[in-house]
């Protein structure tokens, strides 16, 4: 070592909860001296410290001061504010401390699954991980991207994916929205491996910019021996992306949804945002039918005022009515809402059972061809008639 060097991410000052601040100084003698204040300490300390002289040895690390306030941080956050602060210092370390799989989080997930609602979560912010679940959103998205202060970006791969890896999600997908590409690609490193379902593709402009995330994900399944099923959902949020959102929406089998922004899509035309959406329905409606003649989900944008409740309510009805089936929450009181209304309708269901009791009846009477009064049922119809019927609160 050339002197003592010391490293810690974040700040000092953010006492936050389930949250830690670590600071580490490399020395060229003394073993390793750790000062520990926690909020847990009385219950927990012991294993805390443990857990440090576990994480020292595996980064072959001898001699260190390791100061620690921990303000009740649980052992996926602090292992992942360890490893960001010594590889602040030891850049060249590629070595990973992998807590445990945990097994509530082995469960798959599918092309066609119904995404009414997913959260965005900070992925510097491990609060928020530990209870998300608990709300029943359809899936969770641990975001790298906008809500990742740039200074953080490197602290924030290590909590996605030690979350992914510890956090129980309770059966919700499991999404990670990478940064803009290029630097996204290297985000891949630390999710594909880790069991996450869906990757979100911000800015998404060209087929190749999906095409590349779709290659780079073989890659690292191959290397990592991976075999689950990982779909991208690319995000629109540019005149342009708008214009090619087709291409985009088709360039990969791996593509299960498109998902439209507008906040980035209403800057880029140079207009304001506004509930009422006059200025993105173009946008809106051209997403939709990208995505339903690639064959995948539309899913509207975020509602941005977590305090207007009728407003959402009114969103979420407009986006069914266009066409979209899900739509994005920046907030957990905004769930509950979203998977109601965009769950089946009454008429829906009695209208999916009436086309799957057309279907069994063709099929009893060997008929090639479907139909229903005057309209003819084909497959992806009978598949979307059985997904209603499958639907369960």
């Amino acid at each position: 070592m050339q002197g003592n060097r010391k490293a810690s991410p974040g700040k000092q000052e953010d006492k936050i909860r389930s949250d830690c601040f670590i600071e580490i100084e490399l020395t060229k003698s003394g073993g390793i001296h750790l000062i520990l204040q926690s909020k847990v300490g009385s219950m927990y300390g012991k294993s805390i410290n443990d857990l440090f002289v576990k994480m020292c040895g595996s980064f072959g690390i001898k001699n260190a001061h390791i100061s620690v306030n921990d303000y009740g941080a649980l052992p996926f956050t602090i292992a992942a504010r360890f490893e960001a602060a010594y590889k602040k210092l030891v850049k060249n370390n590629t070595y990973e401390f992998l807590l445990k799989m945990n097994k509530n989080n082995l469960y798959s997930s599918s092309k066609d699954k119904m995404r009414r609602s997913r959260l965005y979560l900070p992925g510097n912010e491990p609060k928020f991980f530990i209870n998300a679940g608990l709300h029943k959103p359809d899936g969770i998205i641990l975001d790298l991207e906008d809500s990742v202060a740039l200074s953080e970006k490197d602290s924030a791969r290590y909590l996605v994916r030690n979350a992914l890896r510890s956090v129980d999600f309770y059966g919700a997908e499991r999404m990670v929205r990478i940064n803009q590409l290029p630097s996204g690609l290297e985000d891949l490193q630390y999710i594909v491996p880790h069991n996450v379902h869906v990757i979100l593709i911000p800015k998404c402009e060209s087929a190749e910019n999906v095409i590349s995330v779709d290659e780079e994900i073989k890659i690292i399944k191959a290397e990592k021996n991976i075999d689950n099923d990982i779909f991208l959902m690319p995000i629109i949020e540019s005149a342009l992306g708008v214009i090619k959102s087709f291409e985009i929406a088709s360039a990969s089998q791996n593509v299960c949804a498109l998902a439209i922004g507008l906040e980035d899509y209403t800057a880029d035309i140079g207009v304001e945002r506004t509930n009422e959406g006059k200025e993105s329905l173009f946008a809106r409606c051209q997403v939709i039918n990208s995505a339903k003649a690639a064959g995948v989900q539309a899913i509207d944008t975020v509602f941005s005022d977590i305090e207007d409740m009728d407003g959402l309510r009114a969103s979420v009805i407009e986006a069914k009515i266009l066409g979209f089936e899900g739509k994005g929450c920046i907030h957990p009181r905004q769930i509950e809402i979203i998977n109601k209304l965009f769950a089946p309708s009454e008429n829906e269901i009695a209208k999916a059972k009436k086309i799957i009791l057309a279907f069994e009846e063709a099929k009893k009477k060997g008929l090639g061809v479907v139909s229903l009064g005057s309209k003819m049922i084909d497959a992806p119809v009978v598949k979307r008639a059985q997904r209603i019927l499958d639907y369960k609160p």
